[in-house]
């Protein structure tokens, strides 16, 4: 079993896979998680780009009814895959392999970089959103809340 991080770590790295598959930025990591999960063995990076290319495949053709579920379920391979490798490994190994994937994910995601898909909005940081006249704001959450009371208007206003 994985400590909490390296679980952590693998998550990112599934996100990572799926989110990059289309984009300007799919070839360099793409090549990059090949090799990192060939570890010098080109056969087996070979076979991990082979794999890499169905995972974009499916997510290509993937209808906007089922996207979701294929998105959702290519993420949780991909965790898998990584969360496996690194299991296998020594603890002196599994250290360098964890680095490893984090400097790739830092190099071809962008550290603190945050990204969305078609209609989207992603923001790495932080983000208001304000209503008025009793409309709502609605958003996907990944991180803390906070939630401040309305000021009270003006007398004046009303």
């Amino acid at each position: 079993m994985l400590e909490q991080a390296l679980v952590v770590l693998a998550e990112a790295g599934g996100t990572a896979v799926v989110q990059a598959a289309g984009t300007d930025t799919w070839t360099g990591l793409r090549q990059a998680v090949a090799r990192w999960f060939g570890r010098g063995n080109s056969e087996r990076e070979q076979a991990e780009l082979e794999r890499l290319d169905r995972t974009a495949g499916e997510l290509e053709v993937a209808g906007t009814t089922v996207a979701e579920r294929v998105r959702i379920r290519q993420e949780a391979a991909w965790q898998a895959r990584i969360e496996s490798l690194l299991e296998n490994l020594d603890a002196a190994e599994r250290a360098r392999a964890a680095a490893d994937l984090r400097a790739l994910l830092t190099r071809h995601t962008g550290q603190g970089a945050a990204s969305s898909g078609p209609g989207g909005l992603a923001v790495s940081g932080s983000m208001d959103i304000r209503t008025d006249g009793g409309s709502v704001g609605v958003g996907v959450l990944n991180g803390d809340v906070h939630i401040d009371r309305p000021q009270v208007p003006d007398p004046s206003q009303g």
